[in-house]
């Protein structure tokens, strides 16, 4: 693992460095991207830092410099060569009292962490949860580090056997999973939630409605889950997984549909590292 925090690589990545009356710490006042590495490059690491500022600007934090990023990404990148990795980029306010309210005038805090990445397996194992997304929400589409939801919802998602849960919204409507959003196949057709559902505008979701614009964005009842032809979860560090099981129920996996996406996803992200 290499670290980089506000300027210094970090000789030894466990060296104590963030204060522990950081906000990000203390009440997960923060925002961050997971990016792939691929052969020692940042996957669509431009994309990534556009929603790294959008979410900033979300929490009203100033937005960081993006080539003070981009330098942190290349130190600890350049440290050790990822044939496959996990770069992980967070923004916090930095330290504050201990409470809600920020410090006046204070300095946000920089990290950037590199670690190798396993590769998730080639299916995916999902249940519907009954915690909903707030699509109306203060930070409604935003990438937080206020992760507790997530942690909860995954959770349960273990204790059933599956790797992944499925979140409503607070219409009743498929929203996403807590680490991917979702695609399914319904009358034939590729269909995956609109941004206004509350989901994040997950990185792969964007390039894969650009890549496959047959995909329609609707927003329809969770219930429908039960009753897709198809399935597929897409994130920074999965691509396109076919999912297997919906609540127990057996999907093929790849269908057709998905087959298709996973072979689209392929060809196009081995063209450019940054598209």
């Amino acid at each position: 693992m290499r670290v980089w925090i506000n300027g210094r690589l970090l000789l030894d990545p466990n060296e104590p460095v963030l204060r522990v009356t950081d906000h990000g710490f203390t009440v997960g006042d923060g925002v961050f991207e997971a990016v792939k590495v691929v052969n020692g490059q940042p996957f669509a690491l431009t994309r990534h830092l556009g929603r790294l500022t959008r979410s900033a600007k979300g929490l009203h934090l100033p937005a960081p410099d993006e080539a003070w990023v981009r330098e942190g990404v290349d130190e600890v990148l350049a440290e050790e060569h990822l044939a496959l990795g996990r770069l992980r980029i967070t923004w916090t306010a930095g330290p504050a009292p201990l409470g809600s309210g920020r410090a006046h005038g204070g300095e946000p805090t920089l990290v950037v962490v590199a670690v190798p990445m396993t590769p998730y397996g080639p299916t995916a194992q999902v249940v519907t949860v009954p915690w909903p997304r707030n699509e109306h929400g203060a930070v409604a589409g935003l990438k937080t580090t206020s992760y507790a939801e997530n942690v909860v919802a995954l959770a349960q998602a273990a204790r059933h056997g599956a790797s992944e849960a499925i979140l409503p919204n607070t219409a009743g409507n498929i929203c996403e999973g807590t680490g991917s959003n979702i695609f399914y196949v319904s009358q034939g057709e590729v269909r995956t939630p609109s941004l206004a559902s509350g989901a994040l505008a997950g990185i792969s979701r964007e390039l894969l409605l650009e890549w496959m614009p047959d995909a329609v964005e609707i927003d329809e009842p969770i219930e429908l889950l039960g009753e897709v032809e198809e399935a597929f979860l897409v994130s920074t560090t999965r691509d396109v997984q076919p999912i297997e099981l919906i609540d127990g129920r057996v999907l093929a996996a790849p269908g057709p549909h998905t087959k298709r996406a996973m072979e689209i996803w392929a060809k196009n992200e081995s063209r450019a590292t940054d598209p």
